[in-house]
C-alpha cells in the first residue's frame, strides 16, 4: 500500500496532464493526481513549474497541409462517404430545384429619355427689334465704361433719334448731337439714322450725316454713309448732281447695296437696274439678296414680267449663289406667277441640298406651285413631308392644304385639317369656308353646308353669289 506522499495513476480528469507511457493507448488520456495529506499542512509538497503551469493544448491540424503519411488509412466505406466526386441525394435535389424555376434576369438599363424635339424654326429669321435690344443690353454690364454703354447701346442710340425728331423745325440736329458727341464712336450713328428713316424724317437723317462728316472721330465711315443713302433713296430724297456711273465708280459695295435697297423700297426699278448693269459690266459683285428683292418688286407689275425672267436668268448664272430662306421663297412665288414650275423645283432641291431643312413657308409655296401645275399627288407628298417633320402649320399653310384636299376629293382629310385649324386658334378666312362648302356640296351633305354657312355668318362674313347658287343646287338635288 502506498504512502500518503507517494504518486499513483488515475483516469480521473485533473488539472494536470501527463505524457502517455510507452505501450499505452494514446487515445486514452491519463492524468496524474496526488493525494495530499489532510492532517499535516507542513508535509505538503510544492508542485514543480511544469505542473503548475501546464503546456497549451495543441492546435487542430491544418487541412491545407497534406498529412497523408501521418493520417490513418481509411476504410473503403469511409472513403466512399467522404468522396467529394459523389453527390448525395440531398445535393442533387437542391441543384435540380434551381433549374426548375426561372433564373431572374438583370433588368436592362433603359436609355435616358430625350427631351421632345424642338419645333423647326426658320433659320436666320428676322428678329423683333426688342429682341435685338435685349441681346445688346446683356453684353453691357454696370462696370462697362460709359462710352461703351452709350455708343453700343441700341436704346440710347434710338433715344438720340427721338430727341432729334422732337426738335423744332428751325433747329438743326447738331443741337442734340453736340451733347452726345463725346460718347459716340464710328458706326454708332448708323442706327440713329435708320431710326430717323423709320420715323419718316429723311431731312434729319441728312443733317445727322452732315454733322458726322465734321467729326474726325466719326467719319469717314461706310456704315453711316450707307444708312443715310438708303434712307434718302427710300424716301426719294437722294439727288444726284451727275450721272450715276460717276458716283458708282468710287462707291464701296456696302454703299452700293444700300442704294439699291433704297431704290427698290421706293419702287424705282429703273435706277436699281442701272446699278446692277454697272456692277455686271465692271465685274463687281452685289449680294444675291438685292437680285431677289428686285425680282420680287418687278414681279408685282404684270407689265414687267419679261424683265423678271431676265433677272431670273442672270441670277441662275451666278456661281456664288447664296440666298436666305425669305429671298428663296420670294423667288419661288414669282416663278409660280410666271408659270416656271421647273424653276421652283430646282430652287427647292438646291435649298435642301445646300442650306438644310426648309421652313413651313417654303413648303407651303412648293405645295401651292405643284397644285397650280396640276401635280396634286406630288403636292400631297410635300404635305406628308411636313407632317413627318412635325411642322406647325400657319394660316396660309392650312388654306393651301385644305384647297389641295378639296381638289383631290378627300373630304375626310379636308375636314380634319379644318378642325385642326380651329383648334390651333386660327380664324378661318372666307376662302377656307368656301372650299369646305364646295367639298360638302360635292358629297351631297346639305346639313354640313348649312352648318358651315352659320359659322361663316357668325364670323361676320357673307356668301357670294357663286356659293349661294351652289347651295341652291344641293337643295334641288335633295328634293329630286
Amino acid at each position: 500500500m502506498a504512502t500518503e506522499s507517494s504518486w499513483r495513476r488515475v483516469t480521473w480528469p485533473s488539472l494536470h496532464r501527463s505524457r502517455p507511457i510507452h505501450g499505452e493507448n494514446p487515445s486514452k488520456i491519463t492524468f496524474i493526481a496526488s493525494k495530499r495529506p489532510s492532517s499535516s499542512p507542513s508535509s505538503r509538497r510544492k508542485l514543480p513549474k511544469n505542473l503548475r503551469h501546464p503546456r497549451r493544448a495543441k492546435l487542430p491540424p491544418d487541412l491545407a497541409i497534406s498529412r497523408a503519411p501521418a493520417e490513418k488509412i481509411e476504410t473503403e466505406e469511409e472513403s466512399e462517404e467522404l468522396d467529394p466526386a459523389v453527390w448525395s441525394p440531398e445535393e442533387i435535389r437542391a441543384i435540380s430545384s434551381l433549374f426548375e424555376r426561372r433564373i431572374p434576369q438583370k433588368p436592362l438599363k433603359t436609355p435616358p429619355q430625350q427631351p421632345p424635339p424642338r419645333r423647326p424654326r426658320l433659320p436666320q429669321a428676322p428678329s423683333p427689334k426688342h429682341h435685338v435690344r435685349a441681346a445688346a443690353r446683356q453684353n453691357l454690364t454696370a462696370r462697362s465704361p460709359l462710352i461703351s454703354r452709350v455708343c453700343k447701346n441700341p436704346e440710347t442710340l434710338i433715344q438720340i433719334a427721338r430727341e432729334i425728331a422732337d426738335l423744332p423745325p428751325e433747329q438743326d440736329a447738331s443741337v442734340v448731337l453736340e451733347n452726345w458727341g463725346r460718347f459716340l464712336r464710328k458706326g454708332s450713328l448708323s442706327m440713329t439714322i435708320k431710326e430717323l428713316g423709320h420715323l419718316g424724317m429723311a431731312e434729319r437723317a441728312l443733317q445727322t450725316l452732315c454733322w458726322a462728316q465734321t467729326q474726325r472721330s466719326l467719319f469717314p465711315d461706310d456704315k453711316i454713309l450707307a444708312s443715310a443713302v438708303e434712307v434718302l433713296a427710300r424716301n426719294k430724297k437722294l439727288k444726284l448732281g451727275a450721272p450715276m456711273e460717276t458716283y458708282l465708280s468710287t462707291t464701296s459695295r456696302t454703299v452700293m447695296e444700300a442704294m439699291a435697297r433704297g431704290f427698290i423700297r421706293a419702287g424705282n426699278v429703273d435706277l436699281t437696274r442701272k446699278i446692277i448693269l454697272f456692277v455686271r459690266d465692271n465685274q463687281r459683285v452685289l449680294d444675291a439678296g438685292v437680285h431677289a428683292k428686285l425680282i420680287l418688286e418687278v414681279g408685282r407689275n404684270p407689265d414687267r414680267l419679261r424683265l423678271a425672267e431676265v433677272l431670273l436668268d442672270e441670277l441662275a448664272e451666278r456661281d456664288d449663289l447664296d440666298l436666305r430662306p425669305q429671298d428663296c421663297t420670294s423667288i419661288m412665288k414669282i416663278c409660280i406667277k410666271l408659270g416656271m414650275f421647273e424653276a421652283v423645283e430646282s430652287l427647292f432641291d438646291w435649298f435642301k441640298r445646300t442650306k438644310g431643312n426648309p421652313g413651313v413657308v417654303m413648303y407651303t409655296t412648293v405645295v401651292f406651285g405643284r397644285w397650280r401645275s396640276g401635280e396634286v399627288r406630288a403636292a400631297m407628298a410635300a404635305v406628308w413631308e411636313m407632317e413627318e417633320r412635325d411642322m406647325l402649320l400657319d394660316l396660309p399653310a392650312y388654306r393651301v392644304v385644305i384647297r389641295l384636299c378639296v381638289a383631290l376629293g378627300d373630304l375626310a382629310r379636308a375636314a380634319r385639317y379644318f378642325s385642326r385649324l380651329k383648334e390651333a386658334g386660327f380664324a378661318p378666312t372666307y376662302d377656307i369656308y368656301r372650299d369646305m362648302i364646295r367639298a360638302y356640296a360635292a358629297a351631297g351633305r346639305a346639313a354640313k353646308c348649312r352648318q358651315i354657312c352659320r359659322e361663316l355668318e357668325a364670323a361676320g362674313l357673307t356668301l357670294d353669289g357663286t356659293a349661294k347658287k351652289l347651295l341652291l343646287q344641293v337643295d334641288d338635288n335633295l328634293k329630286v
